[in-house]
């Protein structure tokens, strides 16, 4: 069995959120104002996410350090896990602005991230603590789908 630490997963999702944050305000410097308005409005967004995280590392993670094992070839256990290790998310998006993107690749990258944030978010319910963590997951990826029907209606 592969015991997941629940302080590491909630230290990658702080880490997406925070890294998704840089990624709208680095992208919005080279926007007009309206797509200014919208990119900086969903870094906030994902500064609160990062903020919710940290709060629930904070409460969660200390009271159950293990909430859950799983079978170690479980696609979620390892799916984690190299989370965990830094393999799937490794580099900070906004490194990769160039300057040069125009409004169009910006927004496909960040449905990209969004997308992303999600699928890792479904994962880490499974080893979240059943009850208001999973709500607050659940609510989470919901505004995540917001993010994205956002962004592909600019």
């Amino acid at each position: 069995m592969i015991r997941l630490n629940a302080n590491d997963v909630f230290q990658i999702a702080e880490k997406m959120e925070r890294d998704g944050a840089e990624f709208y305000r680095a992208a919005a410097r080279g926007a007009d104002d309206n797509q200014r308005s919208v990119l900086l409005a969903l870094a906030e967004m994902e500064f609160n996410h990062e903020r919710i995280f940290a709060a629930m590392r904070s409460e969660f993670a200390r009271d159950n350090p293990y909430p859950t094992e799983c079978p170690p070839d479980s696609p979620c256990a390892l799916y984690l896990k190299a989370a965990v290790d830094g393999i799937i998310f490794s580099q900070q998006p906004a490194t990769k602005l160039t300057g040069d993107e125009s409004v169009d690749e910006i927004f496909e990258t960040a449905i990209t991230l969004e997308k992303d944030s999600i699928v890792f978010y479904q994962s880490m319910k499974s080893v979240a603590p059943p009850g208001q963590a999973r709500d607050q997951i659940d609510e989470i990826i919901e505004q995540e789908i917001g993010h994205i029907l956002e962004l592909t209606r600019e």
